[in-house]
């Protein structure tokens, strides 16, 4: 069965988007929205385009496990992607140290950070994504995932 994921890394400035492959094993970057007043319709239109099944909205904790202000935009934002697309599974995700998970990437592969924002935005949506993608696959019943041994 295809199943397919959309990420979203929410901001005040930017949208980090990541998009997982058609068997929800892996994520990838995707796009960095302004966040303007247009990114519902554009997130609309890809989760459209790309047959996306599910979106996990990345809410920033506490270190502490409270909520704070951001994660409030957040899951704001989530639940208005919601009412766009009631079609879809809406799944609110823990995302703390993401962006610094993120920055620690690029920088690990010689990218300069302050001219990489809009590319940190998308690694951290693309994290948060695999986090839950891997959670999945833990999850998952047994046998549904397949079995090398039955070949």
């Amino acid at each position: 069965m295809s199943e397919r994921w959309l990420g979203v890394d929410y901001g005040d400035v930017r949208i980090g988007i990541a998009l997982s492959d058609e068997l929800a094993l892996l994520a990838h970057p995707a796009a960095t929205l302004a966040n303007d007043g247009t990114a519902l319709a554009t997130i609309r239109d890809l989760v459209v385009r790309k047959k996306v099944t599910g979106i996990v909205v990345g809410v920033p904790r506490n270190m502490n496990g409270t909520f704070g202000p951001s994660a409030d935009k957040a899951k704001k934002f989530g639940e208005e992607l919601g009412k766009h697309l009631p079609e879809q599974r809406l799944v609110f995700w823990d995302e703390r140290l993401t962006t610094a998970e993120a920055q620690r990437i690029l920088h690990g592969a010689g990218r300069n950070i302050k001219s990489s924002r809009p590319v940190v935005d998308q690694v951290a949506a693309q994290i948060l994504l695999q986090s839950y993608l891997d959670c999945l696959q833990l999850t998952a019943p047994e046998g549904e995932l397949g079995n090398i041994d039955d070949e």
